[in-house]
């Protein structure tokens, strides 16, 4: 069936949901889910899991003007969230989808906000028994920053890095790959999961086999490569995705980078339109695909349906397994077969490694446009954003940010405003994206010799005046 998409009324008034009353986090997914008929085998969304990951946007700032962009053109102008209501906020993530939660501590540039709130905020999402995660373009995120947030209980670090941030002296992915090094090496020996986001555009498109190269080689240090896929919506210059980015494109492209042939069918999470998956196994430089018997492993989910796999550590889901197994036998040998085989295509880099395993996840986001949102895939997402009133469809929440972000909240302090009231002279500062670029034009189209009207465009700019 063609998609349905969600009309501009539908996007205004979708629905916020409730906590559910009787504690059964992963309910309101699976139902979603099977509603849709993708409750199927190996779905691990609503089965193994309440949610994929929840976003607490702690500020609205960037250090950065992404070509493409989520954040609206008022983003720069909105004050820090209160500090009580992130903690509101993230009392409300595990009012609705419990302990384990994974939670994107994120913005704008989390790292913009002030330090000691920022480690506070981790703190409180840890004392939840939630998964604290940094996502960052890294500018600010120093080794310093990194130990003080992992000891405040911090689990991963994602850092953003790709050309679409237009950052000086990269001219290239492949340049940009030093800074990916300077960033696992900030990282390294923290006890820190290591994760990368690169948005896929025309411009590095043919750069993403490269990409997942680069990934594979560092299995060691680096857990997971997402691959996000370019979309309209948001500030940024670039809009309408080129025909050539698709889910299969971008499977095909990392599947060459890996060196194998990644299916991307096993283990199925959430809509298979929004999300892919796939692993590798990696041993002193040798690699083997993790999750390739797309049967034995929907078995292996179907077995385990009530059982929460730790999808960070290895032996942790070796171990869950194991006891998941002993009542099944036949499925026991099917495998430790598999496992035989695996083990025996990575033994030189075993023994070469004294025994050290290691998994890459590499994981594609379809994100959707802001004009044309499919109802069903809204409706099953597993990946959420906090608002004032709960939690939202990470792309829902995209297409109507302003809506959200511009929203008053009661405090203990009175009612807090989130536009900063500040001339027009100091909101050009605030320009990015679209009405950066516009506001550039209309300046550079002026007479040089007009210097004082230049000023004068500076500071009485109608984009500027509309900012504030």
């Amino acid at each position: 069936m063609p998609p349905s998409y969600l009309t501009k009324t539908e996007i205004a008034h979708w629905p916020v949901p409730a906590p559910p009353p009787d504690g059964d986090f992963a309910r309101p997914l699976k139902t979603a889910l099977d509603g849709h008929d993708l409750l199927v085998p190996g779905q691990t969304a609503g089965v193994h899991w309440a949610i994929g990951c929840v976003a607490l946007e702690i500020t609205q700032r960037c250090n950065l003007d992404c070509t493409l962009c989520y954040l609206s053109d008022q983003s720069e102008a909105v004050q820090d969230l209160p500090l009580e209501e992130g903690f509101r906020r993230i009392d409300a993530f595990h009012a609705h989808y419990g302990p384990g939660t994974n939670v994107q501590v994120t913005g704008g540039d989390p790292t913009l906000r002030n330090l000691d709130e920022l480690a506070r905020i981790v703190a409180r999402v840890a004392a939840k028994q939630m998964r604290p995660a940094l996502f960052t373009n890294g500018i600010r995120a120093t080794r310093p920053l990194l130990k003080r947030l992992k000891a405040a209980g911090l689990k991963d670090v994602a850092f953003h890095v790709d050309m679409t941030q237009e950052r000086k002296g990269y001219e290239s992915e492949t340049a940009l790959n030093a800074l990916r090094e300077e960033y696992i090496a900030r990282a390294d020996g923290l006890e820190l999961h290591i994760l990368f986001n690169t948005t896929v555009f025309d411009g590095n498109f043919a750069d993403v086999p490269m990409l997942a190269q680069f990934f594979a080689a560092r299995a060691d240090k680096v857990h997971l490569a997402s691959f996000q896929m370019q979309a309209d919506t948001g500030r940024g210059v670039l809009r309408a995705r080129p025909d050539i980015i698709t889910q299969q494109s971008v499977m095909r492209a990392i599947s060459r980078g890996a060196g194998h042939r990644l299916g991307f069918d096993s283990p199925i999470v959430g809509h298979p339109d929004c999300n892919r998956y796939a692993g590798l196994l990696s041993s002193g430089g040798v690699t083997t695909p993790i999750f390739d018997d797309v049967a034995l492993f929907a078995a292996l989910f179907a077995a385990g349906a009530q059982q929460r796999f730790d999808r960070y550590s290895i032996a942790k889901s070796v171990w869950a397994g194991t006891k998941l197994l002993l009542g099944n036998l036949p499925l026991a040998g099917r495998a430790l077969a598999y496992f035989l085989r695996k083990l025996w295509t990575l033994k030189w880099g075993l023994l070469k490694s004294g025994g050290r395993l290691h998994k890459l996840t590499f994981y594609i986001h379809n994100f959707m446009d802001e004009a044309h949102l499919d109802k069903a895939r809204c409706e099953t997402c597993i990946f959420m954003t906090m608002t004032r009133d709960g939690p939202i469809s990470m792309c829902v929440h995209n297409a109507k940010r302003d809506s959200f972000i511009l929203q008053d909240i009661q405090t203990g302090d009175g009612t807090w405003t989130p536009l900063k009231q500040t001339p027009s002279r100091q909101a050009l500062k605030q320009l990015k994206g679209r009405r950066r670029a516009a506001f550039l034009e209309e300046k550079r189209a002026l007479p040089p010799q007009h210097s004082h009207a230049r000023k004068h465009h500076e500071g009485d700019s109608n984009i500027a005046k509309s900012l504030v």
